[in-house]
C-alpha cells in the first residue's frame, strides 16, 4: 500500500450534497423524501468511515497478478454491507443488468489503469474490487467508502440506476487510487482536486471503453443518470462547467470554469464538487489541444502527478498545476505537451510557479 502523509480514506459520493439539499426542499414528497433519506444515509456512512479510520479497516489480501478480482454483492434494498454475493470473477453474466454493469465497470476501470499506466488495481498491488448494488430504497447516490463501491438504484424521478454511466463507476474507484497515493485532504482546494481527479479518470475510462478521441468525447460526467423529467444532460461538464443542468427542481449547475468565478463556501466540504470544475476544465483544454486519445498524454501527465510522490495532501490548485507542467516537461520534453498543459492552466486562471 502506497500512501502519502498517512492512510486516511474518506467517504466520497458522486451526487454532491448541495444537489440533494436542493431536492430535499422540493414541495413534491416523491422528490423530497428520497433526497432526505439519501442525505441521512450518507451522513451515517460518513460517520462509519470516520470510525473505521480510527479503529482500522479489515485487511484485504491483494494478489498482484495483473488480473482483476471482482465480486458483486446485492444489498436487496437493505443497507448492510457488503450484502449477498451474486457474481464473482469469471462468472457468466446473469439476468440482473445492474449486476452486469457493475461487474463490467469495475473491469473497465481495472483495465485502463493497467493498460495505460501499468497500475495493478487501485492500490497498485492487485487489490480486489468489491461492489454492492441495489443499496437501500430509492437511494440517490453511489459512493466509495474507502473499501468498496456502493450503488443506489435512484428514485426513478430525478436519478436512474447509478451503474448506468460507466464514468460514475470509474469516478468512485479513482477516489481509491487517490486514497492509496496522494491522499488529498477532502476539503477546499485539495478536496476539489480530489474530486477533479476522479472526474478526469472517470471520463478517461469512459473514453477508453468507447475508443473515443478527445474530440469525439462528450466530456460529461454522469450522462444517462438523470431521469427524463430533469432539464439537464449530466451531473457535470468538463467541457463547459456550469452547463450540465438547469432544472426547476435541481437548480442550475454551480460549477465555475475559471478562477474568476471561484466559489467560496463552507458547504460541500468547502465546495469540493463545485470548484472541481476549474481543474476539470484545465484537463479538458489540455487534452483537446493535444488531440488523440486523452489517456495517452494529458492523462499520463495527470497520473504522473497523482502517483509521483510530490503532490502534498494539502495541495492547492497552483501546486497541482505546477507539478503537471513539471511532469509534462520530464516525460515529453519541451514539446506540444508542455505547451498544452501550460496554456490550459493559464486559460482557467491558475498560475504555475
Amino acid at each position: 500500500m502506497t500512501t502519502h502523509g498517512g492512510f486516511e480514506p474518506v467517504f466520497c459520493t458522486i451526487v454532491p450534497p448541495h444537489v440533494l439539499d436542493k431536492l430535499a426542499q422540493a414541495e413534491d414528497p416523491a422528490l423530497a423524501g428520497p433526497a432526505r433519506r439519501t442525505l441521512q444515509r450518507d451522513a451515517y456512512e460518513r460517520t462509519q468511515r470516520r470510525l473505521t479510520t480510527v479503529i482500522g479497516a479489515t485487511a484485504v489480501a491483494s494478489v498482484a497478478d495483473g488480473k482483476p478480482q471482482r465480486t458483486i454483492h446485492d444489498a436487496r434494498h437493505g443497507t448492510d454491507l457488503p450484502g449477498h454475493k451474486v457474481r464473482g470473477e469469471g462468472d457468466a453474466p446473469g439476468k440482473d443488468a445492474t449486476v452486469n454493469r457493475a461487474y463490467a465497470g469495475l473491469g473497465a476501470t481495472f483495465e485502463l489503469f493497467l493498460k495505460a499506466y501499468g497500475r495493478d488495481s487501485i492500490d497498485g498491488d492487485g487489490l480486489p474490487l468489491d461492489a454492492t448494488v441495489h443499496y437501500d430504497r430509492d437511494y440517490n447516490n453511489a459512493f466509495w467508502n474507502g473499501e468498496q463501491m456502493v450503488f443506489g438504484d435512484g428514485d426513478g424521478e430525478i436519478f436512474l440506476d447509478f451503474t448506468i454511466p460507466i464514468d460514475v463507476i470509474g469516478h468512485e474507484l479513482a477516489h481509491g487510487v487517490t486514497q492509496y497515493t496522494a491522499n488529498l485532504t477532502y476539503f477546499g482546494q485539495p478536496g476539489a482536486l480530489n474530486e477533479s481527479l476522479s472526474d478526469v479518470f472517470g471520463a478517461l475510462i469512459k473514453q477508453y471503453t468507447l475508443g473515443q478521441t478527445a474530440a469525439e468525447a462528450d466530456w460529461l460526467i454522469g450522462a444517462g443518470l438523470l431521469a427524463p423529467r430533469v432539464t439537464g444532460k449530466a451531473l457535470r461538464s468538463m467541457k463547459e462547467p456550469g452547463t450540465a443542468y438547469d432544472d426547476d427542481v435541481l437548480g442550475k449547475d454551480p460549477q465555475p470554469a475559471t478562477m474568476d468565478d471561484f466559489v467560496r463556501t463552507g458547504r460541500d466540504n468547502g465546495g469540493v464538487h463545485i470548484n472541481s470544475g476549474i481543474p476539470n476544465h484545465a484537463f479538458y483544454l489540455a487534452a483537446t489541444a493535444l488531440g488523440g486519445h486523452a489517456w495517452e498524454r494529458a492523462g499520463q501527465v495527470w497520473y504522473d502527478v497523482l502517483t509521483g510522490g510530490e503532490l502534498k495532501q494539502q495541495a492547492m490548485f497552483v501546486d497541482f498545476a505546477t507539478l503537471t507542467v513539471k511532469a509534462a516537461r520530464e516525460r515529453f520534453g519541451e514539446g506540444e505537451e508542455l505547451d498544452a498543459v501550460s496554456k490550459a492552466w493559464e486559460q482557467v486562471g491558475v498560475r504555475t510557479l
